[in-house]
Order: C-alpha cells, then sequence, then structure tokens
C-alpha cells in the first residue's frame, strides 16, 4: 500500500512538474501588465582598466496586449547624454516568433539604419550589450532544454536550464538561466559565442515589484572575453502612462 502511495505521488509530481518552456512563460507573464512605461537610464561602460564612462538615455516601452498576431512589445530609446551621442534614437518593433525589427537613427548622419538579423549580435552603443540583448523577452525565440536543475544562487532557490535561440545569426550558440523559484524573475543568464565558450554573464537585481510586475533596477553584464563591462541602472521608472504611439514609428527618429 505505501509502495503505491509513493508511485502515486511521484506520477502526480512528474504530471505537474514544470518545464523550462513553462517557466520562461512564467517569467514573461511576471514582466508584463506594465502596459506603457518611461524609464531614465545611465548605461556606465567599463573598460579593462576600471575606467568608467557614463550614457544617459530615456526609454519608452508601449505593450502589446491584444495578442492576436506576431507583433510584440514596441520600445524606443533616446541618448541624452554625452554630447557626442545625444539625440541618438533606437526603436525596436518585437515580433512574438519571428525576427524584430530595429532601426538606429544616427543625427551626425541624419540617417536611419536598419539592424539587420546578421548584425544583431553586435555591440550596442559600444557596450557589452549586444542588440539581440536589448530586446529578446519572447519565449517562443528559443528551443529549451528538456530540464533543469534546482540550484541555489546567493542563497536564492532557483530553476536553472539551458535555452538555445533560434535565429541562426544569433551570436548565441546555448544561454544558462536562473530564475527566483519564488517570484520568476531572472537573477542571472551565462551566454555561450558560437565556439560555445562562455562569452558573457548578466545580472539582475533591484527588482520592484508594482501590482504585479516586476520591474529589475540594475542589470549588469560581464564580458569574459574582452575582460570590458557595462553597468545598466534604471534612474526613473514610471508606467501605467498614456504615450502617444507616433513615438514608436520610424517618422519619429528624425523629429
Amino acid at each position: 500500500m505505501l509502495k503505491k502511495i509513493l508511485i502515486t505521488s511521484l506520477f502526480i509530481c512528474k504530471l505537474f512538474a514544470l518545464t523550462p518552456f513553462e517557466i520562461a512563460t512564467k517569467v514573461k507573464e511576471n514582466s508584463d501588465g506594465y502596459g506603457s512605461s518611461k524609464s531614465m537610464m545611465e548605461m556606465l561602460l567599463i573598460d579593462q582598466a576600471k575606467n568608467e564612462s557614463s550614457r544617459v538615455m530615456e526609454s519608452f516601452s508601449l505593450e502589446n496586449t491584444k495578442h492576436d498576431d506576431d507583433n510584440g512589445d514596441k520600445s524606443l530609446m533616446e541618448f541624452q547624454t554625452p554630447l557626442d551621442v545625444k539625440g541618438t534614437k533606437f526603436l525596436t518593433h518585437e515580433k512574438i516568433d519571428k525576427n524584430n525589427n530595429q532601426w538606429l537613427y544616427l543625427p551626425a548622419l541624419k540617417r536611419i539604419k536598419r539592424i539587420t538579423s546578421k548584425n544583431k549580435s553586435g555591440s550596442f552603443m559600444g557596450s557589452e550589450f549586444s542588440y539581440e540583448d536589448i530586446s529578446s523577452r519572447e519565449p517562443n525565440k528559443y528551443d529549451y532544454s528538456k530540464n533543469f536543475e534546482e540550484v541555489a544562487l546567493d542563497g536564492i532557490e532557483c530553476y536553472k536550464y539551458e535555452r538555445y535561440p533560434k535565429d541562426q545569426d544569433s551570436g548565441y550558440t546555448k544561454q544558462e538561466v536562473w530564475v527566483d523559484k519564488d517570484r520568476f524573475i531572472v537573477l542571472k543568464i551565462d551566454f555561450y559565442d558560437r565556439k560555445k565558450e562562455l562569452l558573457k554573464t548578466a545580472t539582475y537585481s533591484g527588482y520592484k515589484k508594482i501590482g504585479k510586475t516586476y520591474r529589475v533596477s540594475n542589470i549588469f553584464m560581464q564580458n569574459h572575453q574582452n575582460f570590458k563591462s557595462t553597468k545598466l541602472n534604471y534612474l526613473k521608472d514610471e508606467i501605467h502612462l498614456k504615450l502617444d504611439e507616433s513615438l514608436f514609428t520610424k517618422r519619429y527618429l528624425k523629429d
């Protein structure tokens, strides 16, 4: 009788166990619900000698809540300082399954540059973030390991799993993801390059919960191959705002 109970219990646990894809979906759901947002961010570029240079930018996001097509969220970043990058704008139209559409406006040239799929592994404005890193939130864009590990990260119980970008032009072959088991938020990602070697590590901290939505405050990207790093700090973050949709158009980039 006891043996039957144990077998039944194990079967039930296995039946209701989460898959890595389901974990990733829960993470996405926990970051959704913001409607629209406006953020002020500081990007600190840190070289091998630990010298820092600061860039400040304003970011706007508009959530797609319809979920009736392949369109995802839209975002716009505009650099405020220093003077040599002031007015540079970066527009992203996310896709749920397909490659995102991205454009970069360079005020010195008065030109809009489309970021092609083959260029998305390039550095974003001289930082250790790539264009790919800036907007890859959709779970459908990855294949996943069959199972996950339960591990501790800095005393926090986590799910750890692997995901593999479906995009053949991705700069990564594999990403290892640590997710807080209680809050379903990403705490760490290891990125492996096309040679399957560890390239970068991103750590996420300072999460704030606004209603049902988790918002990250600090992201630190460490490059293990060139020994440079980038800190992204949210100085101000507001959600549920009324934003004009014209902000998220190519026409606005030149305004």
